[in-house]
């Protein structure tokens, strides 16, 4: 990878003082960046995909407790509701919320439409299901964790 690099900007180089460009050869000539920096660089990324939709960590603790208890959790109780928080409650909307998509985390419409069917069955959620987590919905899952 190193050996690429270096090939890279002294060919890149090349070009540059052969096409009369200065300003090029001085761009293409910059110091690479530290070792460090560049195996962070070829490391896969993983995006931190959290969701808490408007829960404080504390209410998201809550949360992952309840989910601990009955659905499976098994990561970090951390007030992040990431993937695994995610999987774990779309296996409750699974089995009695009318959740019908992949357990895969991701917080999407049919996700948040079988939470709002949860939330107005407790009581909590008086709109309509539409799979959109606005202010509504945010209200009523906040209501609904702090009973947990």
């Amino acid at each position: 990878m190193r050996a690429l690099t270096k090939a890279l900007v002294s060919v890149t180089t090349a070009v540059g003082i052969a096409a009369g460009g200065l300003a090029t050869a001085g761009t293409a000539m910059a110091a690479p960046a530290p070792a460090q920096q560049q195996a962070a660089s070829t490391k896969a990324v993983t995006p931190l995909a959290v969701q808490n939709l408007g829960l404080t960590r504390e209410e998201a603790r809550k949360v992952q407790r309840w989910l601990a208890t009955h659905w499976d959790y098994n990561d970090a109780i951390d007030g992040y509701l990431g993937t695994n928080s995610w999987k774990a409650f779309q296996r409750c909307l699974a089995k009695y919320w009318g959740y019908d998509d992949a357990i895969d985390g991701i917080v999407g419409p049919n996700t948040i439409k079988a939470l709002q069917r949860l939330l107005k069955a407790n009581g909590d959620y008086n709109g309509a299901i539409d799979g959109s987590a606005g202010d509504g919905t945010r209200a009523a899952f906040k209501t609904w964790a702090n009973r947990l």
